[in-house]
């Protein structure tokens, strides 16, 4: 059965599944950038984001604000100490294909309304396949350097990057007082083989690839370890900067040589899609004898005050693109298919393979997606198959080889019952492709997995809970429920036989447990809602409706309300930009649950819920405001404007209700200026708009 297009999807069908490829990619995420550990191809990766942003386009209603395409990275890992970047390092969208190139050069021209023979100049280089890293320059001297982090917020490794030769502690020649220079710590291809044999030799386990020794061994607590390892350098890009006097990308890399900061070589001026894919096929032509790996080549808008203008989306730049080379392959035997059980109950398929070598790197597993994915490729157990992987461990599960299959290997068919509880596990009402175990709570793989999602880094970030604990508190009955965890400390001194006395715990880690529970009593709004699990609600969802409910009783209470469908709360929630009707609902659907309020009522009874303040941009005038725009924009597109107004600390809504501050109406604005004149709400004109934004 042949994958169902995005356009052919109902509504239904397509929020089940951008749920499910919003989680999926997620824990890709985590595993990438927090554990330096993929578990996913390059190219699966690439697929999944493919699949995602196709629905996305055919429904863009649906697009949650925690959704992959709105964020990057992940959260830094708790090992180090944070640093927040003070500009978002962000990551890059994806170029597959010519036509991918020539769209993204005519997506430009459109946004800046530019005329056809007015020529769009790029910067062009390979693009490294590295760790990213933030250096905070003042007055040309390193004070400080991190890892990207989520974007927002890295690790801070100042001690580890002070270490090596590429990266200068001070700066030479005139510089500005302040400038963050953004790059990729990478090894050379000779420095890897030389580390893996000296590891090999030792009787140390060996590196995957590059990227992970680079990754491996920039993160090390302690910096003498660092020193060792034969890390490398590329400037590339900058964050923050006072006082930087340049028009173009390219006279910015000038002056990084300038300053003593490496730059690539293969840096090329570009000035035409044509150009682009020449410099393209150019470098992957160059790919095997250049002296680092690369993953593909990017491409970037070499003025300016055209990048300004471009801004960005939620995860990536407009004036940007990553054009990713094609996958390497190979062919091998599929062994098995487990099932593995997700904290919303979704049963995903996993592949077992035999392991083989693609690249240089041995894979043995792969993620199947979902049965329909399973149907479409006809595999089956023992079946020979052909994978791929771009630059990762493990594989994408291209297609089964016919000529290697046993003419008696029955079809495969996918469980209707949760291979963990039993219960039934039905297909989602209106075609969705996932199965979701009906147990619930008494499935014990949903309800011990909503506990470890609960505890995780990017949630409660409870430091010595982890999967291990939680599975044996949830054992030893001591916890049900999120709540349960902060009673540990008084259940553990009424017990019989308490932590101290048993395998495996002494008084100081059972100490250390406790003094991490009681430090995490208090928690940010976003991170409490995160840490609730409810389904769609990601930390970028999380974050959209703290800020626009402000505490976590205001929002109870209007999630309670919600519940009526003509009610204003329900309307309320329903008309934030970014907040889909797919995603209303899941938390409307929560709350509507009495034990899920009970559950809720029992935690805020153990722990504080910092109200999520504005955010204060400067000396805007519209923070913390509510704006929709409405009608034809003639001097910037609607997009760029909801870009500003958020860059500002505005509310950006989708519809006109008496909570609306602003309304800015364009040319040919129909019911929304209609319904803010009979609200008496103010109304600007797109020049208003300018000059207030200015």
């Amino acid at each position: 059965m042949a994958e169902v297009a995005a356009t052919d999807l109902d509504e239904a069908q397509a929020a089940a599944e951008l749920e499910r490829l919003g989680a999926e990619i997620a824990a890709h995420d985590a595993r990438y950038y927090q554990d330096d550990a993929p578990t996913v191809s390059d190219a699966d990766y690439d697929a999944l984001r493919r699949r995602l942003l196709a629905i996305e386009a055919a429904f863009p209603h649906l697009v949650r604000a925690d959704s992959p395409s709105q964020r990057v990275g992940a959260a830094p890992s708790a090992t180090f100490d944070k640093a927040t970047h003070l500009r978002p390092m962000l990551s890059l969208d994806n170029a597959f294909a010519a036509e991918d190139v020539v769209e993204f050069d005519a997506r430009i021209r459109r946004f800046l309304k530019l005329g056809p023979d007015e020529p769009v100049v790029f910067a062009a280089e390979p693009k490294i396949d590295g760790l990213s890293i933030n250096l905070t320059y003042r007055d040309g001297r390193l004070v400080l350097g991190a890892t990207r982090g989520d974007g927002f917020v890295g690790e801070t490794v100042t001690a580890n990057l002070a270490t090596l030769k590429d990266i200068p502690e001070r700066l030479k020649g005139a510089v500005p007082p302040l400038i963050e220079i953004r790059g990729e710590i990478y090894m050379a291809r000779h420095d890897f083989a030389e580390l893996n044999a000296a590891q090999a030799a030792a009787g140390k386990p060996v590196f995957a690839n590059p990227r992970n020794a680079a990754a491996g061994s920039l993160r090390q607590l302690d910096p003498e370890v660092t020193r060792t390892r034969p890390l490398r350098f590329f400037a590339y890009a900058w964050g923050e900067a006072e006082g930087l006097e340049a028009a173009r990308h390219s006279e910015v890399l000038a002056l990084f040589q300038s300053w003593g900061l490496p730059t690539n070589p293969e840096f090329r001026l570009c000035r035409s899609p044509e150009e682009l894919l020449a410099f393209h096929a150019d470098i992957e032509r160059k790919r095997a004898d250049l002296p680092y790996e690369i993953d593909g080549v990017v491409y970037k808008v070499d003025r300016l005050d055209w990048q300004a203008r471009l801004g960005f989306v939620a995860r990536a730049p407009r004036w940007a693109i990553a054009h990713k080379f094609q996958a390497e392959r190979a062919t091998t035997r599929l062994l098995g298919i487990d099932i593995q059980v997700g904290r919303t109950g979704a049963l995903t398929p996993v592949a077992r393979l035999e392991p083989v070598s693609v690249g240089g790197v041995v894979v043995a597993n792969a993620t199947l997606h979902n049965e329909d994915e399973i149907r479409r490729k006809d595999l089956r157990i023992g079946d020979g198959v052909i994978i791929q992987r771009a630059g990762d461990v493990i594989p994408q599960v291209v297609a089964m080889v016919p000529e290697m299959r046993d003419p008696d290997a029955p079809e495969y068919v996918f469980p209707d019952h949760c291979p963990v509880c039993g219960a039934s596990a039905p297909r989602d009402e209106g075609g969705d492709v996932v199965r979701r175990c009906t147990g619930g709570l008494t499935c014990e793989a949903q309800a011990v997995e909503r506990l470890r999602h609960f505890v995780s880094r990017r949630a409660f970030d409870i430091e010595g809970l982890g999967e291990k604990q939680v599975r044996f508190f949830w054992d030893l009955g001591w916890i049900r429920s999120p709540a349960d965890i902060f009673a540990l400390r008084q259940k553990n001194a009424a017990a019989e036989e308490p932590l101290e006395k048993r395998k495996g715990w002494k008084d100081r880690s059972v100490a250390n447990l406790f003094d991490a529970i009681e430090a995490r009593r208090t928690i940010s709004f976003p991170r409490f809602l995160f840490a609730l699990g409810i389904r769609h609600v990601g930390e970028e969802n999380a974050k959209l409706l703290a800020r626009n409910y402000g505490t976590s009783d205001a929002f109870i209470a209007a999630m309670v309300e919600a519940k009526d469908p003509e009610s204003q709360a329900w309307r309320d929630l329903d008309s934030i930009d970014g907040i889909g009707t797919a995603v209303a609902t899941a938390v409307v659907d929560f709350f509507a649950e009495p034990h899920n309020v009970d559950a809720v009522h029992a935690l805020l009874a153990q722990v504080t819920v910092e109200p999520e303040a504005a955010r204060v941009v400067g000396n805007s005038q519209i923070v913390g405001k509510t704006i929709v725009f409405t009608g034809t924009l003639e001097k910037m597109t609607r997009d760029e404007a909801k870009a500003r107004a958020e860059q500002l600390g505005a509310k950006v809504a989708s519809s006109v209700s008496s909570k609306t501050d602003l309304v800015v109406a364009g040319s040919s604005a129909g019911s929304k200026l209609k319904k803010a004149a009979e609200l008496g709400l103010t109304v600007l004109t797109e020049d208003e708009w300018l000059a207030l934004a200015n």
